[in-house]
């Protein structure tokens, strides 16, 4: 499976998969959905990225001038290979092996951005009760943004404090960008 950095300083970069894990890396044009929406506004930001896989999302928004990076995956093959492709990159980020929820209850810190694509069952589901509408608000700087990805087939009817800014499908995936209101 080829995967690369698609814009910024590392523009065509192609980035390490892991291998013996099952993961699902985001697609070039899924990514350019949600970069492009962000446009500038990434510049400068602290990014979360949770089930990180390959990295592909923290390290796109470091390509594009994110200012720092924290990547969280609980499978050791993603976490090795999110290091390599930092250093192949060149791009400095912390890499944590950890449950992402998890690590959300324990972390201090707070992120402009933060990014998740936990493993999905493909089946119906609402996802109003899912842990991560819960944990990422105490984890958001003010005014940030989060981005879920999830099955197409699931759907977000009453999402709580949350307002969905946008919502795009590719494929099997249906990405959200979610922001608290008030």
């Amino acid at each position: 499976m080829a995967l690369r950095v698609i814009s910024g300083t590392a523009g065509g970069l192609r980035l390490e998969v892991p291998r013996g894990v099952e993961i699902r890396p985001a697609l070039d044009r899924m990514k350019g959905a949600i970069f492009s929406s962000l446009g500038q506004w990434i510049v400068g930001k602290r990014v979360l990225d949770l089930y990180a896989g390959t990295g592909s999302l923290g390290i796109e928004a470091l390509s594009r001038g994110a200012r720092e990076a924290t990547f969280v995956d609980l499978a050791h093959a993603c976490c090795r290979a999110i290091r390599q492709n930092l250093l192949k990159t060149g791009f400095r980020g912390e890499v944590i092996e950890a449950d992402a929820l998890r690590f959300l209850a324990r972390d201090q810190y707070r992120y402009d951005i933060v990014f998740a694509s936990p493993p999905y069952e493909k089946k119906e589901l609402i996802l109003d009760s899912h842990p991560l509408l819960s944990s990422v608000p105490p984890r958001l700087a003010p005014h940030g943004l989060f981005v879920w990805e999830f099955f197409r087939r699931n759907r977000i009817e009453d999402p709580g404090p949350w307002k969905v800014r946008w919502q795009r499908r590719a494929g099997e995936t249906v990405v959200v960008l979610l922001e608290l209101e008030g």
